[in-house]
């Protein structure tokens, strides 16, 4: 078999292929093999039938077409991994010569992935959440501890979020009492969303001894009647919180101190937030990246990673043991219209892929052949496999360039989350360092932390 690519435009090449004869005689050959397998003759087994026998009850064209159905895929995926062509889209197959006889000749026009430009990659600007925790956080928290060991006091006024009110409720449907919605001195917590969110709305600004009554959508989707409630405020109470002080402080945890408990929360909060910022540094970047392509992108890889996030999900469900039909038509959704909430987050990822591909050649982070080996002997120590055999394999099924594709972009990214600016929501720049865990002592006892430099960093002392 010869082949050759010849470029065109619109980001699509021609690969133009040559069986000789006696190449393809192999694959009719295998076809009319197959073909036995299907026709009955009498004096013959299933299979058994010899080519020449066939050929002269079907003709010689019947085994040829099938040759051509089966093998020219075969052919074209040959020329495509030997030209290591990054096509992204089933080609337009024309065969130029040999369908009656002879050698078969077809030209393949495909779409490839383009080429485009991220320029600006060297100059991003990401911004991420704060890596450690404001004052105001750390009151929250302390202030949520507090209120496990509140007191409800009453008040004479309205009620808001936060408030305690004893209510009776009586929630009807059509005119019957709907069982659990039908209560007397219900302690109800106003903003707390329970039941339906118009309760909270009727009684915010409440007093006691105000009468409610509205109507509210019912909960259950599938009850398409409305509820009606009456309600009743008897009570309207406020949450007082304990002092806080290091009385309370060893009553409501491990510490002494309310200084003490403080510290603790900050550390807990700032592993928190470091997580937090680590992990959007990545995802951020890659967001700020995609901004960057502007270039159409074929619809061609859309449609691709669409499909591979469909398949991904169906996946998920079938391992869950759920009935895939069943679960989309649960929520409402059919094929096309999970196809479409997967769109734009497949546009994203195929305009991340192209410019991490840019970023990978200008900054020459393309593995050479000698770190996709190692790659590969990494992969198959971990798999318990023969890296020289793993190595073949992937060699003849056309995946290596494929492989050398997502180290490069995987080089990219690294390269790109430990170059770019990191700022916070005030536009304040991040260290890298700030996104260190804290170490600890023997003791447990946080050593160093973000911001703060290690005494490596410092300058020595000098003897005297």
């Amino acid at each position: 078999m010869k082949s050759n690519v010849e470029t065109l435009e619109d980001n699509r090449v021609k690969v133009s292929v040559q069986v000789d004869e006696s190449e393809f005689d192999t694959a009719v050959d295998a076809a009319f093999k197959r073909i036995a397998r299907e026709v009955r003759l009498p004096g013959f087994r299933p299979g058994k039938a010899p080519r020449r026998i066939l050929e002269a009850r079907l003709g010689h064209r019947v085994g040829r077409e099938e040759a051509l159905r089966e093998a020219l895929p075969d052919y074209y995926a040959q020329a495509v991994v030997e030209h290591d062509v990054d096509v992204i889209a089933s080609p337009e197959i024309e065969i130029t010569s040999g369908e009656e006889s002879g050698s078969v000749a077809f030209d393949a026009v495909v779409q490839i992935r383009p080429l485009i430009n991220a320029a600006g990659y060297d100059g991003l600007r990401v911004e991420i959440p704060k890596p450690t925790p404001s004052e105001e956080e750390v009151d929250q928290q302390i202030d949520v501890m507090r209120g496990q060991y509140a007191e409800l006091e009453p008040v004479d006024r309205p009620a808001a979020d936060g408030d305690h009110v004893t209510i009776d409720i009586a929630g009807t449907q059509d005119g019957e009492e709907v069982p659990g919605l039908t209560t007397t001195d219900y302690d109800y917590e106003v903003g707390s969303g329970a039941v339906v969110a118009e309760i909270d709305d009727q009684l915010r600004g409440a007093s006691a001894g105000d009468e409610v009554e509205f109507d509210a959508d019912h909960p259950d989707a599938d009850e398409d009647e409305p509820l009606h409630f009456s309600i009743t405020v008897k009570e309207v109470k406020e949450a007082v919180l304990p002092e806080l002080d290091d009385d309370w402080a060893s009553e409501a945890s491990e510490f002494d101190t309310v200084d003490d408990l403080r510290a603790d929360l900050v550390t807990r909060l700032t592993a928190m937030k470091i997580a937090q910022a680590r992990m959007a540094v990545q995802q951020n970047t890659a967001e700020a990246l995609a901004g960057l392509v502007i270039e159409d992108i074929p619809e061609a890889m859309i449609e691709g990673e669409i499909n591979v996030r469909i398949q991904d999900f169906v996946g998920r469900l079938q391992q869950q043991g759920a009935d895939v039909a069943q679960y989309m038509s649960s929520i409402g959704l059919t094929a096309e219209t999970l196809a479409e909430q997967f769109r734009e987050p497949a546009e994203q990822a195929v305009r991340v892929d192209l410019a991490l591909r840019f970023v990978a050649a200008a900054e020459d982070l393309v593995p050479d052949d000698a770190s996709v080996s190692e790659s590969i002997a990494k992969m198959a120590a971990e798999a318990g496999q023969n890296a020289a055999d793993l190595e073949a394999r992937l060699t003849k099924v056309g995946q290596i360039s494929s492989l050398r594709s997502d180290l490069a972009r995987q080089r990219a990214l690294e390269w790109l989350t430990e170059n770019v600016e990191l700022v916070d929501d005030e536009g304040t720049t991040i260290k890298r360092s700030e996104l260190e865990f804290p170490t600890t002592d023997a003791d447990g006892d946080s050593v160093g932390g973000p911001g703060e430099d290690s005494t490596e960093d410092q300058p020595a002392e000098d003897d005297e």
